[in-house]
């Protein structure tokens, strides 16, 4: 589903989404969210609507996703009262963590996350720019519950509509709520 933002604050947000034509490779068409973060309003706005979605949740930590949902993810956590746990790359956590891997168009990663840092009992929502393929999301639901934690819900920026994401996290979500903020 896509969250109901007020009309001026979406008009904001998709105005501060650059598209950049050809990157990172011939075809492609990014959306840079760069100009939006550089904005106090706009970056403001947006994690007002995120802490608004991780009250709905009933959220007791947030999940980022790297790399940018890590910057999505800590202020919404801190506005909220609520602790940030990262989820990265494989290898760049020191100690015991939880790992998931999952397919790429041409091969595979891997996601970790601290095994300590969710629990029987968290509300887990998950937080990251875009959502395309779906396969980040998908690990990081995985490791969730993996570490004894509840889905709370996932939200995202930006919801690339043309992608499989939202049909790839269906059955992994379990009835918990997908919010995308902006579909394009």
């Amino acid at each position: 589903m896509t969250a109901q933002l007020p009309e001026d604050v979406r008009s904001l947000l998709l105005s501060r989404i650059k598209d950049v034509a050809d990157y990172p490779k011939p075809g492609v068409m990014f959306k840079d969210i760069t100009p939006l973060l550089a904005d106090p309003e706009a970056f403001g706005a947006l994690t007002g609507a995120l802490v608004e979605l991780a009250g709905r949740y009933g959220a007791t930590k947030i999940v980022g996703l790297e790399a940018r949902g890590f910057i999505l993810a800590a202020p919404v956590a801190v506005q909220a009262g609520i602790g940030f746990v990262p989820v990265r790359k494989a290898g760049k956590l020191p100690g015991a963590t939880l790992a998931q891997s999952y397919e790429l168009e041409y091969g595979t990663a891997e996601i970790e996350v601290h095994a300590e840092d969710l629990a029987t009992g968290d509300r887990v929502m998950v937080i990251d720019d875009v959502l395309a393929t779906g396969g980040t999301a998908e690990a990081s639901l995985s490791l969730i519950r993996r570490a004894g934690a509840e889905v709370a819900g996932v939200a995202v920026l930006m919801e690339l509509s043309f992608l499989p994401g939202r049909a790839k996290l269906a059955g992994s979500l379990a009835g918990a709520p997908l919010d995308a903020l902006i579909v394009v």
